[in-house]
């Protein structure tokens, strides 16, 4: 099935992007994580929308979406971006959805889940963000990291030289070394997906977006909001993910609610990209299951 060009909804004044595709059967919602876009579910909703009536959005403040100004226009929380989503379901898609995310899209759809489980009737997680540097977490940290994390933020919040470090971090080159670090499979990392990341750094505002999110400790924690959670949950976790660790992951499966946890051999921080050749069958009978 081929996938058009994007189209824009306007949140609250704000030109936002998405991608649709499929006219039957269940409505599904896909939502990226950090620095990311609609286009990282591309290899999904190109498969799943044979079945499914699919939909991927940019949050606002990254890929195609507006990035207004943090503080002023807007603040960047996981409580404004499960609000858009919120809207974006009432408005746009007009019925209760599957919810997929990936990293801290994955904290989005369990906030909007709860928010308002009646617009949703399952969840399915991948490589959830454990926010590791969150507020009441940072004490599980080695000191050396707590003492970095913290240097680190305070330096960022100078606007200048915020800026200059985003700037050094927005180059094709440096965007590819960190995906070779949160891929597994290396092969995976195309042109096509550097360009993707690349194209949206660009734009006037997203180095603002960055610096306020790198300052964000605070909000909600994945355990927080499953514990909160009235609908299934379906965990799918990247067993060689450098960044979200498995063995940490595996704890989110103790709560009554996951339904299942399963683990993907191989696979690093971003499997719906990785590898789609596994994942989407996966996330087709869990649609199909429920």
């Amino acid at each position: 099935m081929s996938i058009q060009e994007s189209k824009t909804w306007y949140w609250r004044g704000f030109p936002i992007l998405y991608q649709s595709t499929g006219d039957v059967g269940p409505s599904v919602v896909f939502v990226h994580g950090f620095g990311a876009c609609w286009q990282h579910w591309r290899k999904n909703i190109s498969f799943l929308g044979q079945y499914c009536r699919c939909y991927a959005i940019d949050l606002i403040g990254f890929g195609g979406s507006a990035k207004p100004e943090p503080g002023l226009e807007i603040e960047y929380t996981f409580e404004t971006w499960a609000a858009e989503i919120l809207d974006f379901i009432r408005e746009v898609v007009g019925e209760p959805v599957f919810l997929v995310g990936n990293s801290i899209g994955a904290i989005v759809v369990l906030e909007v889940a709860v928010k308002d489980p009646d617009l949703c009737l399952s969840v399915a997680i991948l490589n959830c963000s454990l926010r590791l540097l969150h507020e009441r977490k940072k004490q599980l940290l080695p000191w050396y990291r707590q003492i970095g994390a913290s240097l680190l933020q305070q330096v960022l919040r100078n606007k200048t030289i915020g800026h200059l470090f985003f700037s050094q971090l927005a180059k094709p080159k440096v965007i590819r070394n960190i995906l070779k670090q949160a891929y597994y499979r290396q092969e995976s990392i195309t042109n096509e997906l550097v360009d993707l990341l690349y194209r949206p750094s660009q734009d006037k505002g997203a180095a603002d977006v960055f610096l306020a999110f790198t300052k964000y400790s605070q909000g909600p924690l994945a355990e927080d909001l499953i514990s909160q959670l009235k609908r299934p949950l379906v965990i799918f976790w990247g067993d060689k993910d450098p960044w979200e660790p498995i063995e940490l992951g595996r704890s989110l499966s103790n709560y009554p609610i996951v339904k299942k946890f399963i683990p993907l051999e191989n696979v690093g921080h971003c499997p719906q990209d990785e590898a789609p050749e596994i994942v989407n069958p996966l996330l087709l009978e869990w649609i199909m299951d429920n």
